[in-house]
């Protein structure tokens, strides 16, 4: 049995200030008198359901899968700031062990990518061709909780630039076969030229979308199909151009303009009305632990500060299948602020307590 803990504060996203009690795992509004008060010293407290990571990759780095040991360091990584449930959008790496973990992150995943052969980064997905794709999707789905992802386009080295990776009949059986499954299917797109067949197919989210357009943000809002720009990521394409232009040219070229309008892309798709929600992108080149630097990156894309924040909160938990408000009965995973994240989002980056499972871990 988990020691009864309370705490009074601002409870986000309601704006009521109220105490709040955590009884065998799960929120109570009923008053329990043997409750520690976990907030004492800090003076007013905000209190936000806890965060997520809508697009990381716990069990990857640049090289490929990682040991258990840093398995966890990258949980333990996301957990300290406030993130308690994670999208796993990929991984080689098994990480089943984790769900046996009360002290860690809850992971979704997105079982292992899927790419053409030879046309994503070595070492991360499985390398097929089109004939292959709902084969390997309705493998995924098993693997997965729920999710399945696919590479929608990477450099072609006979085009110089990126190019996608899936004719349309390809897509409309793969998404076809997850959606059997009970599974929904995300896309990593850089650019424009992959977006309307995968949009046109049925998936179910879009991982970067740089290259959207206004005709193909309306195909999203009407489709309800959801973004995760992974604004931290997208800071890294002048690196990326740099890297490849003694070789594609054309692809630094392109990856640039993507960068120097991702701003207004995002944006645009914001104001239209498709659903956003907060990723990180990390377990490649980005290390984990940037949830609350990925938040006040999409307020600087045109979010409310509200928005932004129930990107990676109430609304990023909802859409995921959880509970996205503390509320009676629900189990208790929540992050404690001594000020207003919504007057600062930069708040984020200290919490003061953070309750997983109903067990302070931080």
């Amino acid at each position: 049995m988990t020691e009864a803990l309370r705490v009074r504060g601002t409870v986000l996203p309601e704006g009521e200030r109220r105490d709040l009690y955590v009884v065998g795992g799960r929120v109570t509004f009923e008053p329990a008198s043997d409750a520690a008060d976990i907030a004492a010293g800090l003076g007013p407290t905000w209190i936000v359901p806890g965060l997520v990571d809508a697009h990381c990759h716990v069990g990857l780095d640049a090289a490929g899968a990682v040991d258990r040991e840093t398995q966890e360091a990258q949980a333990l990584a996301d957990r300290a700031r406030g993130a308690l449930l994670l999208r796993d959008c990929g991984t080689a790496a098994d990480t089943r062990w984790i769900d046996d973990r009360e002290d860690l992150p809850q992971i979704i995943r997105a079982g292992r990518h899927i790419a053409r052969t030879k046309r994503y980064i070595r070492n991360y997905a499985h390398e097929i061709e089109p004939p292959e794709l709902a084969e390997y999707v309705a493998r995924e789905a098993e693997r997965g909780d729920g999710w399945v992802k696919l590479v929608g386009d990477w450099i072609d080295r006979d085009v110089g630039d990126l190019a996608p990776l899936w004719p349309r009949d390809a897509l409309d059986a793969a998404i076809e076969s997850a959606h059997r499954r009970g599974a929904r299917v995300t896309a990593h797109v850089f650019g424009e030229d992959a977006l309307p067949d995968l949009i046109a197919a049925g998936i179910d989210c879009i991982e970067h979308g740089t290259g959207l357009s206004p005709d193909l943000i309306d195909d999203m809002v009407a489709g309800g199909v959801a973004l995760v720009p992974t604004a931290k990521q997208l800071e890294n394409f002048p690196t990326y151009a740099a890297q490849g232009e003694p070789r594609f040219p054309a692809y630094a070229r392109h990856l640039r303009a993507l960068h120097e309008r991702r701003r207004d892309t995002i944006r645009a798709a914001y104001e239209a009305g498709v659903p956003i929600f907060a990723g990180t992108d990390a377990g490649g080149v980005l290390p984990h632990g940037l949830i609350a630097e990925e938040v006040q990156e999409l307020a600087t894309y045109g979010l409310s500060a509200y928005d932004a924040l129930g990107a990676a909160s109430w609304r990023a938990r909802e859409w995921l299948g959880h509970s996205g408000r503390i509320a009676e009965g629900v189990k208790a995973n929540f992050v404690v602020y001594d000020a207003d994240p919504l007057a600062d989002l930069a708040v984020l980056t200290a919490p003061k307590r953070i309750v997983l499972r109903g067990r302070v871990v931080a």
